[in-house]
């Protein structure tokens, strides 16, 4: 069966019904954007369904109201439960990773399963590996038009200076730190605290800054084990100098960096065997930064990106991903001046060169942490 195919001028024309879905990892604010989705649409007459565990739930056609008719008035109104939801962590219609969805055979099944529904548009919300899907499904399925809005704890997606989850999640990082750092202060330890961010270092460069640590170690600066366990010795050793009267050491570091904090600890504690007196600890924050209410910071653009997805539908744009107050060239400017929008494969483009450290702003980020590093130490 051949692909179903729209030419791009009908895009948008008569939108009478659009799906939102989340997938991949969760991020607090995915519910302020749902919610904010629905209550645009429905401002102006357009259904919105609910897509059930991500790509999973599309493969599958499992699909929720999300909006209803108002009896009284005819006017589209938010479904029961939905009112109250854009304060809460999470989402509320589930994420899978899909690897069906990987597989051309369960995205042709996907485009069946709405087009069956008589669905005219779709809202991808996630990180890196939705958008990714969400393109190649726009690529092939074009009868639906696709727009993607960026949500990930990590920030690590391209062309966009913020994804949703990232304020709350530096936020839960600086708090846990700030608790840490009174009870080091209480025992005289030094603590090494690992966040999330496999790839990225955002988190923990941005949170060792606010939580005024006194070094960070991040998978950009590609160190081996031994310089890892050598530089944290010496941070260690210097700030307990007899001369220092430095009650705590706090030392953020990222999950994508080699060496476990756990082990690291160790390793280090070994070698600072002529100091008894010197207790080192670590702490794995883990999935603990991904839940909690959004932040205002995250519900405020998770709302404004939303606005921004729904019109972009509305106006015919196809295989597209809204963005945050972006500087990269190339963006379509919208109402809203903090919001641009830019063709998905740019932004997959962009998200790459992120990751693998030839973007511009991952050397300008490296650079940066490598100048305050001898700061941090003070």
């Amino acid at each position: 069966m051949p692909w179903p195919t729209i030419r791009g001028e009908e895009r948008g024309v008569g939108l009478k019904t659009i799906a939102v879905l989340t997938s991949g990892g969760d991020a607090p604010g995915m519910n302020a954007a749902i919610w904010a989705v629905v209550k645009v649409a429905a401002s102006r007459g357009i259904n919105v369904v609910g897509v059930e565990r991500g790509y999973d739930g599309l493969v599958d056609g499992v699909f929720r109201p999300l909006t209803r008719a108002v009896m009284s008035s005819g006017n589209l109104a938010p479904a029961p439960g939905i009112d109250g939801m854009a304060g809460s962590g999470g989402t509320l219609l589930g994420t899978t990773r899909c690897r069906r969805f990987y597989d051309p055979q369960g995205r042709r099944e996907a485009c069946r399963q709405l087009t069956m529904a008589g669905i005219d548009g779709l809202i991808a919300i996630g990180g890196n590996g939705t958008l990714a899907g969400a393109h190649l499904f726009a690529e092939e399925c074009g009868s639906v038009p696709v727009i993607g809005i960026p949500a990930s704890i990590d920030n690590d997606i391209g062309c966009t200076a913020d994804a949703i989850g990232v304020d709350t999640a530096l936020n839960t990082i600086i708090d846990a730190c700030d608790r840490i750092s009174d009870t080091a202060r209480s025992h005289h330890r030094a603590f090494i605290v690992e966040v999330m961010g496999r790839r990225s270092g955002y988190l923990a460069m941005a949170a060792s800054v606010a939580a005024a640590a006194d070094a960070v170690l991040l998978p950009e600066l590609d160190r081996s084990e031994e310089e890892t366990i050598t530089s944290v010795e010496k941070i260690i050793r210097q700030s307990f100098d007899a001369g220092r009267d430095k009650r705590r050491v706090l030392i953020i570091k990222a999950e994508g960096v080699s060496i476990t904090a756990t082990d690291l600890a160790d390793r280090v504690h070994e070698r600072l065997s002529d100091h008894p007196d010197v207790d080192i600890r670590a702490t794995v924050l883990g999935h603990v930064v991904r839940g909690g209410r959004p932040s205002y910071h995250d519900r405020m653009v998770a709302g404004r990106l939303a606005l921004g997805a729904v019109n972009s539908l509305a106006e015919g744009g196809h295989d597209q991903m809204v963005a945050w107050s972006t500087t990269t060239d190339g963006g379509e400017r919208t109402d809203d001046p903090r919001v641009s929008i830019f063709p998905l494969d740019i932004v997959l483009e962009e998200t790459e060169a992120l990751l693998d450290g030839s973007s511009d702003i991952t050397k300008r980020r490296v650079l940066r942490m490598q100048s305050v590093q001898g700061v941090l130490a003070l």
